[in-house]
């Protein structure tokens, strides 16, 4: 007859914990509209070797991208230092489609904080509810990021009922 085993290792000792070590700290924030891309001056040599200030013209490929974070449901819980960022990023995104390809993969890691694609939103846990048919009152659709090996049933769509 088999034995019981070893004696179960204190939880406290594990090297795994299914919780959160720390508990979540929430700030009041106060979400802002999207402030306008800025008039830049950058610095441009002549061939003479002189020195002088030139207006950074925005690419309309940025300009584009600039209004399609405004519109994304995302962005109406952005704070003035998300825009700030994503401000930054916006230069990063026009001298990219100037031709500094080198700015590439950095402009990938800055869009992704945001949840660019549908691969970083479900990274960050975040999926968009179809809104039609909430506000007729009937049901939404939430579908589940793209199923993995071993999570085959979590990847099943689930329904919520809108309430008043």
């Amino acid at each position: 007859m088999a034995g019981r085993g070893p004696q179960p290792k204190d939880p406290s000792k594990r090297a795994r914990r299914n919780k959160d070590p720390e508990p979540l700290k929430v700030l009041p924030a106060v979400p802002v509209t999207q402030p306008r891309l800025p008039t830049i001056y950058v610095d441009v040599t002549d061939d003479d070797g002189t020195v002088h200030k030139k207006r950074f013209h925005w690419p309309a490929i940025t300009e584009r991208w600039w209004r399609m974070w405004a519109e994304s449901p995302l962005s109406t819980d952005y704070t003035d230092v998300d825009w700030a960022f994503l401000m930054d990023t916006a230069l990063l995104h026009a001298r990219y489609w100037k031709g500094d390809v080198r700015l590439g993969p950095e402009l990938r890691l800055r869009v992704a904080k945001f949840g660019a694609t549908p691969e970083d939103r479900a990274r960050l846990r975040i999926t968009f509810a179809v809104a039609d048919s909430a506000e007729a009152g009937g049901t939404v659709e939430v579908a589940e990021p793209a199923a993995t090996s071993g999570s085959r049933s979590r990847a099943r769509s689930k329904v919520l009922r809108v309430v008043d």
